[in-house]
């Protein structure tokens, strides 16, 4: 018989136990992107962009042909961290660029968060390569896209499938903290919640302004 215990499982995702691969969040990519509005995107990005940097989360950040075809990666990412280099590649699957796979090795965690455009080809590859080699996959759905909503859930479907652990941004955030007495992230918690969480964030706003309420007080 079962024995419950207050401890977490050990799916839940925690800063100390997976890397963070932010893969081709650029222009070019995002004109074709349909299934999810390019405000929206930039939004969701930016909430896993700072709660990775904020928690301390080992992130890759990584682009295709950024000079000669594809554009910038967003600034809402870059900003969060700040003087962290890119890695460009040529090959649309990420797990194939040697010098992001020694990265990848460098860090040392044999979980793997992925999110990025578009999600039936830069998603899809590291996350089934990634998986052949015995890493623990997870994707940020709402932190994808594709040319069309067929595409991106199709291309969903597929690594569930295969084993990928889906999630959305916001619950990546609050998968990060988890605890409303770790008074030491609180801050930072509610900060980006309030910035980039939608109607969440303005109900942590709203309830902090007009009564000074707080989560776990």
């Amino acid at each position: 018989m079962a024995t419950a215990t207050p401890t977490p499982g050990k799916a839940l995702i925690a800063p100390d136990n997976h890397a963070l691969v932010l893969i081709d969040f650029q222009s070019q990519m995002s004109f074709a992107t349909k299934s999810i509005d390019a405000i929206t995107l930039r939004n969701n990005a930016a909430l896993i962009a700072n709660a990775a940097a904020g928690f301390k989360v080992p992130t890759i950040l990584t682009t295709v042909a950024e000079k000669s075809f594809s554009g910038p990666m967003f600034s809402e990412i870059t900003e969060a961290f700040p003087g962290q280099a890119l890695f460009d590649r040529t090959s649309m699957n990420t797990w194939e660029d040697a010098a992001v796979i020694d990265e990848v090795n460098r860090i040392g965690r044999d979980r793997i968060v992925l999110a990025g455009l578009w999600t039936s080809v830069c998603i899809v590859g590291p996350a089934l390569s990634a998986l052949h080699q015995g890493f623990e996959v997870y994707a940020i759905a709402d932190a994808c896209g594709d040319v069309s909503d067929e595409a991106h859930e199709r291309a969903m479907e597929r690594m569930i499938h295969a084993g990928v652990r889906p999630m959305t941004s916001l619950q990546y955030l609050l998968e990060l903290q988890r605890d409303w007495a770790r008074t030491e992230t609180y801050e930072l918690t509610t900060g980006i919640a309030r910035k980039f969480g939608g109607a969440y964030g303005l109900g942590l706003t709203y309830a902090k302004t007009m009564f000074d309420a707080s989560e776990g007080h």
